[in-house]
C-alpha cells in the first residue's frame, strides 16, 4: 500500500442463519480455530486447515451491485476437525457443500462456520463449495480509510488490506496463509473484469462477457483483487519478455501514458536490486479516484487512485518482492512490507538524479517530525494499534531500519542481503524474528543490537543518527 494520502467492526447477524445438510454423528475431531489471533485482527483468518487453492466462478451486475456465484475452496487439514470457518461478511449464503456432500453450516458475524458430514482428519485435502449472493460492503478501516468492495463510475473495484476481501468471497483471509487463484468473472457486455495473474479466456456472449484468469503462483487474499469497468487494455512486454497487463480508466489515459511506459525500465531496475521477478506477469491498474483514495500493490498488477508519479510506481512494484512474494505473517511485521518499499523509493531516486538514500536518511533524523509528525510516535515492528499500521513509523522508521543495516554492512552486502531476502523467502511468510535472524546468520561478525534496539523497538527517536 502506498501511504501518499491518508478492528473491522464485528456484526453480529440478527438471527442465527442454519444452513439445511446432513446430519454430522460420529465425528471425533475438534472445531477449527475462529481465527490466527493476529495482534491486530485476531478474528481474521481460521485455525485447523491451510488453504492451497480458491476457484471462484463469479457475476456482477452494476447497475443493482449485486455480486452473486460460486466459491470453491480447496485446503489440507492440519488437525483432525470436526468443523471450520471461513470468513464472509454480509452476502447470503444458499448452499455449502464438503467434498460434493451438503454440510451444515451457520452465520455469526464475519465467520462461516462450516460442519461436514464426516470428520476430516489431519492431513486430508478437502474442497468446500459456497454458493452466495448480495450487495459486497465498503468496509472501513481502523485508521479511517475504505477497503472491501468500492463502486465505481462504471463498476467496482475490490480492495483487501487488510480484512476487505472477506466482502467478496470466502476465505481464510490473513496473511498468514497464502493460495494460487483461478477466477471466472462475468460481466455486461462493454465492461472488462481485470484480476491477478493472467488472462486465460474472455468469452462474449450476446449481452455478458465473461473473462477467465489465473494466478498459479501463491496471493494472500489481502492483495487479491478484481477491478470491473470500461478500460484501455495495453498488452506488452519487458525487456525480459515478461507479459505486462495494464487496464487504463479513459479518463486517466492521458495523464498516466508516460509513467505506464517505464514499467519496463522500473521493473529491470528492481530485478537487478532485488533478484528475479517473483511472478509470471506484471502491470498495472489505473482507476479514476475512488472512495478508497490510496494505492495498493495487488499481486501482478497494482492498483492506483489516478494517474501514479513514478515515485508511487516503483513503491508499489517493489511491493511485488517485498510484501506480495515475502509477505508478512502478521500485520503487526507490516514494516517487512512498507519499510522495504519505502526504500526502494530512496534507492530509486539515489540512481536517478535525486538525493541519496543517506541524505534521505539525515533529513528524516534531523527535521522529519516536521512532515511526518507521527514519525517517532511508535517503534516499526511494534505498531501501537490497527489504526496505525499505515503509519509513518511503518514506512519512513521502517525504511531507517534498512539503512541502518546498509550502514553497517556497506553497499555491496547490503544489496546482496536484499536480493538473498528475497530470494530464501520467495512465495513464503516472514515475521519480524525472521529477518532478524536472517540478517544477523548472514554477516554472524557484526552487532546489530543497537539497530534492533533503537530503531526497530526502541520508542521514540533514537539519541544519535
Amino acid at each position: 500500500m502506498s501511504r501518499f494520502v491518508p478492528v473491522v467492526p464485528v456484526v453480529l447477524s440478527a438471527s442465527l442463519v442454519v444452513g439445511l445438510a446432513g446430519c454430522g454423528g460420529g465425528v471425533r475431531g475438534t472445531p477449527g480455530g475462529a481465527g490466527l489471533r493476529d495482534p491486530y485482527f485476531p478474528k481474521a483468518g481460521n485455525g485447523g486447515y491451510d488453504v492451497t487453492h480458491y476457484s471462484l466462478d463469479l457475476a456482477y451486475e452494476p447497475a443493482r451491485r449485486e455480486l452473486s456465484g460460486r466459491a470453491v475452496v480447496t485446503a489440507r487439514a492440519v488437525q483432525d476437525l470436526s468443523a471450520f470457518n471461513l470468513d464472509l461478511r454480509g452476502l447470503e449464503v444458499t448452499a455449502v457443500t464438503v467434498d460434493g456432500e451438503r454440510a451444515r453450516w451457520n452465520r455469526a458475524g464475519q465467520e462461516l462456520t462450516v460442519r461436514p458430514h464426516a470428520e476430516l482428519p489431519e492431513g486430508r485435502t478437502f474442497r468446500v463449495a459456497v454458493r452466495y449472493s448480495g450487495v459486497p460492503e465498503t468496509v472501513t478501516d481502523p485508521d479511517g480509510s475504505q477497503e472491501g468492495w468500492l463502486p465505481t463510475a462504471d463498476g467496482a473495484l475490490a480492495l483487501g488490506q487488510p480484512v476487505g476481501s472477506a466482502a467478496w468471497f470466502p476465505g481464510n483471509h490473513h496473511p498468514s496463509d497464502k493460495a494460487s487463484y483461478d477466477l471466472s468473472f462475468t460481466v455486461p457486455r462493454g465492461l472488462t473484469a481485470v484480476s491477478n495473474g493472467e488472462l486465460l479466456h474472455e468469452r462474449a456472449g450476446r449481452d455478458r462477457t465473461t473473462f477467465v484468469w489465473r494466478a498459479a503462483e501463491p496471493v494472500a487474499s489481502h492483495v487479491a483483487t478484481v477491478a470491473v469497468g470500461r478500460y484501455e487494455i495495453r498488452r506488452t512486454a519487458a525487456e525480459d519478455g515478461l507479459p505486462l497487463y495494464t487496464a487504463v480508466d479513459p479518463v486517466e489515459a492521458g495523464a498516466s501514458r508516460a509513467v505506464l511506459a517505464r514499467l519496463p525500465e522500473v521493473l529491470a531496475w528492481a530485478q537487478d536490486a532485488f533478484g528475479p521477478y517473483p511472478f509470471s506477469s506484471a502491470g498495472a491498474i489505473v482507476e479514476r479516484d475512488t472512495d478508497a483514495g490510496y494505492a495498493l500493490e495487488t499481486q501482478n498488477r497494482p492498483v492506483f487512485p489516478g494517474a501514479p508519479d513514478v515515485p508511487l510506481l516503483v513503491h508499489e512494484l517493489a511491493h511485488q518482492w517485498y510484501g506480495n512474494s515475502v509477505t508478512p505473517r502478521t500485520w503487526q511485521d507490516i514494516w517487512l512490507s512498507e519499510g522495504f518499499a519505502t526504500y526502494a523509493e530512496w534507492l530509486w531516486a539515489e540512481e536517478h538524479g535525486g538525493d541519496s538514500a543517506q541524505r534521505t536518511f539525515e533529513e528524516l533524523y534531523a527535521h522529519g517530525e516536521d512532515v511526518h509528525p507521527d514519525l517517532w510516535a511508535f517503534p516499526p515492528a511494534r505498531p501501537d494499534g490497527a489504526a496505525h499500521l499505515s503509519g509513518d513509523p511503518v514506512y519512513q522508521r521502517g525504511a531507517m531500519v534498512l539503512h541502518k543495516i546498509r550502514q553497517l554492512l556497506g553497499d555491496d552486502a547490503f544489496r546482496a542481503l536484499l536480493r538473498g531476502w528475497a530470494g530464501a523467502r520467495r512465495h513464503g511468510t516472514a515475521d519480524t524474528a525472521a529477518f532478524t535472524a536472517y540478517v544477523e546468520g548472514r554477516e554472524p561478525g557484526t552487532d546489530f543490537s543497537g539497530v534492533w534496539e533503537e530503531w526497530l523497538y526502541g520508542d521514540g527517536k533514537p539519541d544519535s543518527p
